[in-house]
């Protein structure tokens, strides 16, 4: 057996690059693969490791971690969604094994029925095992997927409740519903303290570094802590992850570098180490031992299978979905590891488990993991098929979805947020490269230095969310000219530049280089002032003028905004007119864009002026103009420029001017 610290790394590490590989032409899920190796190098097969402290902490970890994944990944628009019937399936997953356990353990192998209903409880609960699948293919705000998490949770805790409320009755005699009201009253007082002081915390961090590899430990310490105080409690760790995922899911954009490093680091490392770390535990060589450990492997494994499956059908019938969908939600809730195996040990510990039974249970576990990830893959490939073929059917490579942008940089202080800004208005399918432009006028050195510098950090920025960026360092006669031939040279649909900040006493609120570009060119344009990071935005409100809907880059502009306030999670409110309403909707039932969108109506323009009072630091107002002669101007836009610098200095600001003929 290997005792080596780096001689047992590195093996790990082998089997987590060349498993996936040798698993994948044999035509076997890499879950089941990792789980393999681990039955394979574990005590119970060739002995080349032993379970130690490393994977006892990092199997902890990575069960906490895809907890968390799970739900960090999930939109909260698409959970709010699916919260109602999410529950409902959470009930069916518990309600139905656990009936058909208790009186299916108490006469099948003649338990008492504090047994029965241990055992019960490993049927009800399950492991998000094959969650990576789903992750993996992009399927994670498929209703499938998002009512199998959230019904995960409530089969869980219910499970849990029970296995607690068992094992107290046979340590002590008897029930004390003291027990459970304490239970419930702590979880009350650890939901409250945790959603309030998270986001606190994490906004304030955030807004003060920038640096994807700080906020990733800051964000994993708070999943930790809320594990750790779950657990005190009286709760599962798992739990207190997957609260903590859904808590700070707002701050986590699924484009960000934060998100791409917590895929990173799990997929790659606590992942992997948790499902070889299962695989270690499992002793195939018990069914030898006798008809007895088939005996009970089979019935269990039937049974907790069985009943999941009829719980998705119902599912399926009640919310009327599809059949790959159902079978998606069935693989990801059959699988069985932590709390199972928490159950397990505690049980045999009791004297209410027979090593027959607990034997059976690790084969149960084997089984039922193995099944999760079959099912799992097959199904997600299924969808990920038809939801590809939709888009080919629908498929529109107009501007709406996707942009050809110019980010005009010239200050290091402020490329990276104009380029997280653009990046987000980006629909996630858009190829086309951002062309990020440095406009040189004269030869100073150290402007020359500055403006190259902006650029190097403007396709870092961009880099670290998997945009491609063409830098172009460009020497014209005026910022004007070269903006206006750059746009016509890459076709752009628009120009986000920096809102200009004033100078001095006489200067204009937009400055000349707006002024000029407003009237040289009939692209799009974006002025863009965040005092925040873009990703820390929890509202976006939208202001727009009357005849807005008339304008020719109308839905190009309410396309932007949406897709913006869809990457970064956050409440999107228009402030407009009735008859223009209509004509958002439209514009965003068209693009199906699925946000959390809200209308503020106005009477006349100045009424924005009574909204303003509920715009604070964490929110983005976002102001569409119109340029003279256009149909939606108006003497009302006349004095925008001096009404947003009296009003709206301190705001987080987006002035957008639409595109016109």
């Amino acid at each position: 057996m290997i005792s080596q610290p780096v001689a047992i790394f590195l093996l790990v590490l082998v089997i987590i690059l060349l498993g996936p590989v040798l698993f994948r032409r044999l035509k076997v899920p890499p879950i089941v693969g990792m789980i393999i190796a681990g039955m394979a190098v574990g005590p119970y097969g060739f002995g080349l490791l032993d379970r130690d402290a490393s994977f006892r902490i990092f199997g902890e970890v990575g069960i906490l971690y895809i907890m968390f994944q799970a739900a960090v990944d999930i939109d909260m628009f698409h959970l709010r969604q699916q919260m109602r019937r999410g529950l409902l399936f959470g009930l069916l997953s518990f309600i139905l094994p656990m009936t058909a356990g208790v009186f299916g353990v108490r006469y099948a192998f003649g338990t008492g029925w504090d047994t029965a209903i241990l055992i019960a409880s490993m049927y009800a609960s399950h492991t998000l095992v094959s969650y990576p699948v789903v992750s993996r293919f992009g399927l994670q705000n498929t209703r499938g997927a998002v009512i199998a998490v959230c019904g995960t949770i409530v089969s869980v805790m219910l499970a849990l409740l029970c296995l607690a409320g068992v094992v107290q009755t046979h340590v002590a005699g008897s029930f004390e519903i003291t027990s459970l009201l304490r239970l419930l009253l702590l979880t009350a007082v650890y939901c409250a303290a945790i959603g309030y002081a998270f986001p606190f915390v994490t906004r304030r961090f955030f807004k003060s570094n920038s640096d994807p590899v700080a906020q990733y430990i800051f964000i994993l310490a708070l999943v930790f802590v809320a594990s750790l105080l779950a657990s005190v409690i009286g709760l599962e760790a798992i739990l207190g992850a997957f609260y903590a995922g859904l808590i700070l899911n707002r701050m986590i954009p699924g484009r960000s570098p934060l998100m791409k490093n917590i895929r990173f680091v799990g997929d790659s490392i606590f992942i992997p180490y948790f499902l070889i770390g299962v695989g270690m535990l499992i002793n195939v060589g018990v069914i030898t031992k006798g008809w007895g450990v088939i005996w009970v492997a089979t019935n269990m494994s039937a049974v907790a299978l069985g009943t999941k499956w009829i719980a998705s059908y119902a599912a399926r019938r009640m919310f009327g979905l599809n059949g790959t969908e159902s079978t998606l939600m069935f693989g990801l809730t059959s699988g069985k590891a932590a709390a199972t195996i928490a159950a397990v040990m505690i049980g045999y510990s009791y004297g209410m488990l027979t090593e027959d039974m607990m034997n059976g249970a690790v084969v149960m576990i084997l089984i039922c993991c193995i099944v999760a990830s079959v099912v799992t893959e097959r199904a997600a490939k299924r969808i990920r098929m038809r939801l590809t073929e939709q888009d080919l059917e629908h498929e529109d490579v107009g501007e709406t979805e996707f942009a050809r942008q110019i980010v005009s940089v010239s200050n290091p202080v402020t490329a990276e947020g104009l380029v997280r800004m653009a990046v987000f208005m980006r629909n996630r399918l858009n190829c086309n490269p951002m062309t990020v432009l440095y406009v040189r006028t004269g030869s100073e050195n150290r402007s020359r230095a500055m403006g190259r510098t902006a650029l190097r950090m403007a396709a870092d920025a961009a880099e670290q969310m998997d945009v491609a960026t063409r830098t172009v360092e460009r020497f014209d006669i005026n910022v004007t000219t070269a903006l206006g031939n750059v746009a016509v040279e890459q076709e752009a649909t628009e120009i986000v530049i920096g809102l200009h900040r004033r100078s001095n006493i006489v200067d204009t609120f937009y400055g000349s280089l707006v002024e000029q570009l407003l009237d040289t060119t009939n692209r799009m344009i974006i002025m863009s002032r965040c005092f925040i990071p873009v990703d820390t935005v929890t509202r976006v409100m939208a202001v727009v003028p009357r005849n807005a809907e008339y304008e020719t880059g109308f839905h190009l502009w309410v396309s932007r905004i949406a897709t913006l306030a869809c990457n970064i999670e956050a409440r999107l409110t228009f402030i407009t007119y009735k008859d223009t309403e209509e004509f958002i909707r439209t514009a965003l039932a068209e693009d199906k864009t699925e946000v959390d969108v809200r209308f503020e109506l106005l009477d006349s323009y100045d009424d924005f002026i009574l909204l303003s009072g509920d715009i604070g630091e964490d929110d983005l107002l976002v102001v569409v103009g119109a340029r003279k002669g256009s149909i939606s101007y108006s003497s009302d836009l006349e004095a925008l420029p001096g009404f947003l610098s009296r009003y709206f200095s301190r705001h987080n600001l987006m002035v957008v001017y639409p595109r016109q003929y």
